[in-house]
């Protein structure tokens, strides 16, 4: 791992709790109690202030693309606030000028619709909630969908599959960028089983 390491997690108008908190949770748990360098997480939105998820949580954004300090990873969830997102020119924008400089972006079910949008997923392998994946393929008829994979690691990006996935995909990110050892250390403090294959 780095030295320091800044992980950004986007929130929005409508994203899925889970899809935000999930990932979150097993970050926070490695930046707080694990990592031996330092990890921060903060939150990242079109503009600072709040946001009401899709089932009403509320949750404050930190930065705006302007504000945030310079990302390693950016989480990009899902949920029915990605359908504005994805026409939203300046966020496209935004996420390709990301990926252009280097930052790992994460995407959590239909996260990756945007990252679609972007044209990032472009002739690569990729997956989303399984209900998304033929809105996928329209989008982008290039992609190599994998629908039945939990998440798919594809070097600079990084996408998975529905809701809950998002968390196992955490952990994957907690063990490319910290360790197997440290993944198994956020798992064992998390309560938190290997899923079964």
């Amino acid at each position: 791992m780095r030295s320091s390491l800044t992980v950004g997690v986007f929130v929005f108008e409508e994203a899925e709790e889970l899809d935000v908190v999930g990932p979150w949770e097993v970050l926070g748990f490695w930046a707080t109690h694990v990592a031996t360098d330092p990890v921060e997480l903060v939150t990242v939105g079109r503009e600072e202030g709040w946001v009401r998820c899709a089932k009403g949580l509320r949750l404050g954004v930190d930065h705006s693309p302007d504000t945030v300090p310079a990302l390693d990873v950016l989480i990009h969830p899902g949920g029915d606030g990605t359908r504005a997102l994805r026409n939203n020119r300046d966020h496209l924008d935004w996420l390709r000028n990301l990926h252009d400089r280097g930052v790992l972006l994460a995407s959590v079910c239909t996260g990756s619709l945007v990252l679609a949008a972007a044209g990032l997923l472009t002739g690569r392998p990729a997956t989303t909630h399984r209900d998304f994946a033929e809105k996928l393929a329209k989008i982008d008829g290039t992609i190599d969908l994998r629908a039945a994979e939990r998440y798919v690691d594809d070097g600079d990006i990084v996408t998975s599959a529905g809701v809950s996935a998002g968390i196992d995909m955490a952990f994957h990110l907690v063990e490319r960028l910290g360790g197997g050892q440290a993944a198994d250390q956020v798992r064992q403090g998390t309560q938190y089983d290997r899923p079964v294959s």
